[in-house]
């Protein structure tokens, strides 16, 4: 059994566009780096993990995680995250990936411990683990076993899709709540609430 992670990572210097209010470019572009690197380090600590798969259309976030010891993944054609995460996953399938858990870029608060959890809840084939965002509308982190169990639904209710598509795939469905999962970072108000708690228990800043 071979698990790997794979990364969507939108290009550094465009990712983040909401927080514009209260970051510069270059302010939303290093935090971007500095949330990549996070995840990369905190999956690469992860024994059960095979490989780290980072996909994305910009080739300075690719160059960083290969530095980071990452496989990577050019996107190419129109941007489409879904799309991009199935052709990720054929491609793990090729290095006989048997199952993948999807971890965006952008959770701060990530530790190898919810990885962990994550995929000791979906050890049983066939499962889908969802750990929902804190309003319970998006999926923050989502592991399928076997890998193309169900199709990516990320965007707009995919917590809810997500959960459907389980069910129809006959799988077992958990959901994962963990406040460190739950909050990811796309608004300000998001940077506000992370700062508070980064104060107490590290992690990547927004500063």
């Amino acid at each position: 059994m071979s698990i790997w992670a794979i990364v969507p990572v939108k290009p550094l210097r465009r990712g983040k566009s909401r927080l514009a209010s209260v970051l510069s470019e270059d302010d939303r572009a290093a935090l971007n780096e500095r949330m990549l690197l996070h995840t990369i380090d905190a999956l690469k600590s992860v024994e059960a993990l095979g490989e780290v798969l980072v996909v994305s259309r910009d080739p300075a976030a690719l160059a960083l995680a290969r530095e980071r010891g990452a496989r990577t993944l050019q996107e190419d054609g129109a941007p489409h995250l879904n799309v991009a995460l199935q052709r990720a996953t054929a491609v793990a399938q090729t290095y006989t990936a048997t199952s993948v858990l999807v971890v965006p870029a952008d959770l701060p608060q990530l530790s190898p411990a919810d990885v962990a959890t994550m995929l000791q809840a979906g050890s049983e084939a066939p499962g889908v683990v969802i750990a929902p965002d804190h309003h319970h509308e998006g999926t923050n982190a989502l592991y399928i076993n076997p890998a193309g169990l169900i199709e990516y639904a990320f965007g707009e209710g995919s917590f809810a899709t997500h959960s459907a598509r389980a069910g129809a795939a006959g799988a077992q469905l958990h959901i994962v709540e963990l406040p460190s999962l739950s909050h990811d970072v796309d608004v300000p108000e998001d940077l506000d609430f992370l700062q508070l708690r980064m104060e107490n228990e590290g992690g990547v800043n927004a500063g």
